[in-house]
């Protein structure tokens, strides 16, 4: 059920067999939810944090005129809002975008791992730092990069993070998500994406169709959205 959770932790670090399994107890029931269900209400009081198990999630805020910016996607083995046991309320809101699998996991019993294995902790701490670098980079998209760019980089981030969980086919990976998603991950109209994943299947760079990504050109892509992978520290690290 956490294997891929495990997979993404064991990226990074080594995580003992007493680990693996406190973080299996640590789960209190299993949920399967459609999708386009807000499972975190921006505000509310919190009591457990949601374990991605299946399917895409995502961060997101809305404006008073109905607009919405995806600030983060989560892939299978994504703590989705881990940093809410410290904060009890987020300022955001996340939603399933495909039908997910999630683990409830009760506040307290991550109170109970970070007093029993403080290793554990660090490398759940290295976790939520991660996703500050995404937010980074997602910012430095939004505020600099071109349209062509900033989708390229997308597609180049998600290989990578969903390669690190076992979820690519050599080139390819799914990723069901609507153009009018994708237009609110990258701060551009629907109209744009559209205009903007035609020029990248035109160079050849990458297709993305019946929510399927294959990139055909890894190096192209890269270089056309300046892509560094550091920000996702896909090394192992002495925690």
């Amino acid at each position: 059920m956490i294997e891929r959770h495990l997979l993404k932790l064991r990226a990074r670090d080594t995580v003992s067999p007493e680990e693996e399994q406190a973080i299996r107890d640590s789960i209190a029931e299993v949920r399967d939810l459609p999708a386009d269900t807000v499972i975190v209400h921006a505000g509310r009081l919190l009591s457990f944090s949601v374990l991605l198990l299946e399917g895409l999630l995502c961060r997101y805020k809305d404006l008073s005129d109905g607009q919405r910016q995806i600030t983060e996607l989560h892939v299978p083995g994504d703590f989705a809002d881990l940093h809410s046991f410290t904060l009890k309320r987020l300022d955001h809101n996340i939603m399933t975008i495909t039908p997910c699998r999630v683990a409830i996991v009760p506040h307290e019993k991550l109170e109970d791992i970070t007093e029993r294995f403080p290793h554990l902790t660090r490398l759940y701490w290295f976790t939520t730092n991660m996703d500050a670098a995404i937010h980074r980079e997602w910012e430095v998209s939004l505020g600099r990069r071109t349209a062509v760019s900033r989708i390229a980089a997308l597609f180049c981030e998600m290989k990578l993070r969903l390669e690190v969980v076992g979820l690519t086919e050599g080139p390819s990976y799914e990723f069901d998500i609507t153009q009018t998603d994708l237009a609110e991950c990258v701060g551009l109209t629907p109209i744009h994406v559209n205009r903007t994943l035609k020029e990248l299947r035109e160079r050849r760079l990458v297709q993305f169709r019946s929510g399927r990504v294959t990139i055909n050109d890894w190096d192209g892509l890269a270089t056309v959205a300046e892509f560094d992978p550091a920000y996702l520290y896909l090394g192992k690290l002495p925690l």
